[in-house]
């Protein structure tokens, strides 16, 4: 529930939104390809919150919306409460450019996505990888252009730091395909599975969100 998207690639000691490097850093995604077109199924469980206690919410989030501005490079967004996002990057410092338009959503409709193809720095909703919460058809994530890292954390307004609660997410890499423009339908495939827990410090692929 720590992990601050806006400190996705930055070296200890950079800020955002009163959080900090790398004590609220987002988790990158390790041990599957991150390379254009490359598809991503994801499968997450649990629950956190923006404060210190439990909320319930799964990673879809809870009622609440949180609309805010680009920081440090990265997009936007307009995304629930406490649910689980994404934001792909390159090898460069994402203070290097100017941050993309954010994506919306802020509707169900927008969340039930069959395939989404975000830009690098644009944050996107994942939730629990599935069109509905909980069922419903297993949603796709297609690397743009340029992806090499892929950093998960979780939606609030600002100060990650006090917020509680953990997701485990499974990572499953399909194989590559041409990258479609933003939010083309490509259909859903399934691949090889690397699976790691969400927790701050890492061991192997054990990680906390």
């Amino acid at each position: 529930g720590t992990s601050n998207p806006y400190l996705a690639g930055l070296p200890s000691g950079a800020t955002a939104s009163g959080d900090s490097a790398p004590a609220q850093s987002p988790v990158q995604v390790t041990g599957v390809p991150i390379t254009a077109g490359t598809i991503l199924n994801f499968l997450a469980t649990g629950s956190v919150n923006f404060v210190s206690s439990p909320s319930g919410d799964t990673p879809d989030g809870g009622s609440l919306l949180v609309n805010r501005g680009a920081e440090n490079g990265i997009a936007g967004y307009n995304d629930p409460a406490n649910s689980l996002v994404g934001v792909f990057l390159d090898n460069s410092l994402p203070t290097a450019s100017a941050a993309p338009a954010a994506l919306n959503f802020d509707t169900p409709e927008s969340r039930a996505y069959i395939t989404l193809s975000p830009l690098l720095k644009q944050i996107f909703f994942i939730g629990d990888g599935l069109t509905g919460t909980g069922t419903g058809t297993q949603q796709s994530i297609v690397a743009p252009v340029g992806a090499t890292r892929l950093f998960l954390g979780t939606v609030d307004g600002s100060g990650w730091s006090n917020n509680f609660g953990q997701f485990t997410v499974e990572v499953n890499a399909a194989a590559s395909t041409s990258v479609p423009e933003p939010f083309t339908i490509v259909g859903t495939l399934v691949g090889s599975a690397a699976a790691f827990r969400m927790r701050k410090k890492v061991k192997a692929t054990t990680n906390k969100l």
